[in-house]
This record gives C-alpha cells, structure tokens and sequence, in this order.
C-alpha cells in the first residue's frame, strides 16, 4: 500500500503546482523507504518548502515526556523555520503562514481521540480558513484499522486540547477522513484537499499494511501501545501510573498500593474479551510513583479484534477504585491547558464515567450508553466521511 506521502508527487493538486508550502510533521511522517516527509517534499519540483511546524513533543520527538512545551527554532539540516505547535501557541499565527501558500499535514495518528495531532490539524485549519492558505492532507492508515469504534463522543462542555470536537474515543477514522469531517461540518470554506492512500483497507492493523513502524511521540512505542491507548490513556486522570517511565508504556499499570493477585482476580471477574493480565510489580523511572515500587499488571492482549480498550480502561481503574478505597484517587487540574474540570472528565469526554465509577455502576450498564452514542455518530456523522469502504 502506499500513503499520501508516497504519491503525493502524482496527486498532488493542479491549482496548487508551485506553491509555497508549509508542512507539519512529526518523527512518523516518513515513507516506505524512512525518508522523512521534509527531505522528500524540499525535492520537490511541482512545489517549494518554506517553513516547518512540529505538533507535541515536536518535528523529531525531542520532548519526552507528556504535555511538555516546546519553541521553535531554525533548522540546521534545511535551513528553515521551525515553528511550535505546542508552546506559547498550539494554533498557528498568521505571521507563521506569511510565506506560506498551503499547508500540508503528515501526521501518523493512532486512531483515539485524545491523541493531539487531529486537534493541532484543526487548529491549522482554522488558522489557514482565516488567512486565506490552502490546506492538504497526505492521509495515513489508523494502526487500529476503521472498522471499530468505542467509546463516549465528546459533550461539547469538556472541551479541550485532547478532544476538540464530538467524536468517540476510539474512532476508527484515518486522519484525512476526521480531516473531511471537520472541514464540512465547521469549514465548509476551507480549500482542502485528501492525497488519500492507495491499496488501504479498513479492516487492516498497521501490521498488515506494510509499512514500517516508527514511533509518532515517545511513549507510542509500539503497536501494541496503540491498541490498548484508547483505554489505558485514562490513567492519566488518576493517581495510577500508566506505565510511562517503564519499557512498555499504557500496557504496565499500577501504584504503590496494588496488591497485583487481588487486582488481577477482580479484573478477571470482568470477563474481559481478547485480553489477560499477568500480575507484576514495576518501579517507573519518570512520571508519577518514579523511583517507587508499585504493584500492577501488564495487559497481553490475545485477541485484538475482540478486546475492547476503552472498557478495559474503565474496568481497570473501576477495579482498583473498588479495592483501594481511601487510596485510589482522580488526578486534579490543570490538565492540556484546562484548570476547572477534572482530567478524567476532560479524557472520556463527560463527567458520567467518573460518577457512574464511583456510584458502582455495572460495567455493562456503562458500556451501553456509549455504545450507543458510538453508534448516533456514525449513523449521522461518520459515515458521510469515510473515504475508504
């Protein structure tokens, strides 16, 4: 198969040939040969690349760790600007696009909402509405495939900087179809244009496209990262650690307080599909517990077209609530740039899996109303975008 930025050279759009061009990009914008979307769109003679913009963790992954601010800065290899997505500002300045004609956005998503790269789009998109550029996608597969989705769609009141607009957590949308959505529902005037893929199907995991994987942020090291993320993210609206500063990051959990057996029994008890938990203890080298013993699990997910990972989530830090009273706790704000909500909230899109956790409501009580909202979305929204069927 080949990705926008394989054809973009045969695709690209006529009315646009020998424009200036602004490109975002992140360590993951290369193509089958790991050729980085910068070093083949500067060879270019159909356009000419002017500036450079990076979305979290920057152009080459240089922050680390999570929701770490970075500015901009010239760079050595090109010699063009570097603009940051993610610092003073997260949507681009007009004075950004002064010597810009369109801008063209190369960015491996990883299919959940809470991943900021389709909001920092939205943001260039808006942005380039305003001041009158052109805007192209070169369009990559969702390594979780576009046939699932899962999950609450976000109410418009927890608003944030991981979900912008109403879409379940786990969308099952590749960046150029969320790109369509958004600019047919909020920007109908936008010139934007899809280089889609050639030879995608929806029903591929990014392990049956071919394509190499490179990590597109620093704890996304692995596909099997991007399958649990949809749920295991969560934990970042707790006191649990989810697993970053260890090897395998949202696939480790736990806190000082776990008892790993007696975690392990009760999430058995969920009768979770296509997944099993081996309990463990783990001392993380950064982020939260760093440097403390904590007991957990690692979740080994045996049957990916099965296990569901938002509900694995939530039965997670629902179990662990249940066991550890007086120690299980939710995070407090500020959290991506929001002070009076709660990060939890802010992360499923509602207040209602937090309080449906702590009334005890039923796993599967819950999972029916999102399922359903999962399902008004596609039936009024989704559908319409869906590029590849």
């Amino acid at each position: 198969m080949q990705t926008g930025l394989d054809i973009f050279e045969k695709y690209w759009p006529k009315k646009l040939r020998g424009a200036r061009i602004g490109l975002v990009v992140h360590p993951a914008s290369v193509n089958k040969k790991l050729e980085h979307a910068f070093d083949c769109l500067i060879k270019s003679k159909k356009i000419k690349l002017t500036a450079l913009f990076g979305p979290q963790h920057g152009i080459r992954g240089e922050t680390q760790d999570n929701m770490i601010e970075w500015e901009g800065f010239r760079d050595k290899k090109t010699g063009l600007p570097v603009y940051s997505l993610y610092g003073q500002t997260r949507k681009p300045h007009s004075s950004m696009l002064r010597d810009i004609d369109v801008m063209v956005i190369d960015m491996q998503d990883v299919g959940s909402r809470y991943y900021t790269f389709i909001w920092t789009m939205e943001l260039c998109m808006q942005e380039c509405l305003e001041a009158g550029k052109s805007v192209v996608i070169l369009d990559r597969p969702n390594p979780l495939g576009g046939v699932h989705t899962e999950g609450p769609v976000l109410d418009m009141d927890y608003v944030s900087f991981v979900g912008q607009r109403p879409v379940p957590v786990r969308h099952g949308m590749t960046i150029g179809e969320i790109g369509g959505y958004l600019k047919n529902e909020f920007y109908p005037a936008l010139d934007f244009h899809v280089i889609a893929m050639r030879g995608w199907d929806r029903k591929m995991w990014f392990d049956e496209t071919g394509l190499p994987w490179v990590m597109p942020s620093p704890n996304m090291p692995t596909l099997d990262t991007a399958i649990v993320y949809p749920g295991m993210c969560l934990l970042e609206g707790t006191n649990l650690s989810e697993g970053r500063g260890t090897t395998r990051p949202f696939e480790i959990f736990g806190a000082p307080f776990i008892d790993p057996d007696a975690l392990v029994k009760r999430l058995n008890d969920f009768k979770l599909a296509g997944v099993s938990f081996r309990p463990m203890y783990f001392q993380p080298t950064f982020q939260k517990h760093a440097g403390e013993l904590c007991g957990g699990a690692q979740i080994h997910v045996v049957n990916r077209e099965r296990f569901r990972p938002f509900k694995t989530g939530v039965a997670i830090i629902k179990a662990i609530h249940d066991l550890c009273p007086g120690h299980s706790e939710w995070k407090q704000p500020p959290y991506e740039y929001v002070t009076d909500k709660l990060p939890i909230d802010i992360l499923a899109g509602s207040d209602r899996v937090r309080k449906d956790i702590e009334r005890g409501t039923a796993l599967e009580r819950m999972e029916d109303w999102w399922k359903e909202q999962c399902l008004e979305f596609h039936k009024n929204i989704r559908k319409k975008y869906l590029i590849y069927t």
